[in-house]
Formats: C-alpha cells, structure tokens, sequence
C-alpha cells in the first residue's frame, strides 16, 4: 500500500485542509503522523499519489503557516517506509 501524508504542526489547518480538499471532491482521510515525519501536531491528512496535482493546486490557494511537507507512505516489511517528497 502507498499514499501520501500532507503534514502539518498545527492541528486546525490540518482539518482545514482536509475539508478545503473533501469539498473540492477528493477522497481523504485524517490520520496519525508516523514519528518518521518528526515533529507534528500528530495529524496529517492523507491522499492517494493520484491527486497530488490538485492537492499541491489547492495547497497553493491559500496561506498555510505550518505547512511541513508532503511525504510518502509505504508499507513495507510490516513496518511503515516514510520519506519527504
């Protein structure tokens, strides 16, 4: 299983963004930051590969103050692979 993470340090504009993106048609999901992502508000919200075009668009559409990263998800191993896009 692959996805990515938008990571985030503040919890409200994590569910900000995850709202502005499900209101805008894209299938997301608010989840726990693995500890590989650092340190975080301990939410981000996760989208498939295939959206990171809109989600990047609309990413852009406003002003995100604790914006972190994108970062990829991979299960491998029965442990979860994290890297920063």
């Amino acid at each position: 299983m692959y996805y990515i993470l938008a990571v985030f340090k503040s919890r409200s504009e994590t569910l900000f963004f995850a709202n502005l993106l499900k209101s805008n048609g894209l299938i997301v999901n608010v989840v726990n930051t693995p500890k590989q992502a650092g340190q975080t508000c301990g939410i981000s919200v996760k989208f498939m590969p295939n959206n990171l075009a809109e989600v990047r668009r609309l990413l852009a559409s406003r002003s995100f103050q604790s914006f972190v990263g994108f970062y990829t998800v991979m299960l491998r191993n029965g442990q979860n692979d994290v890297s920063r896009i």
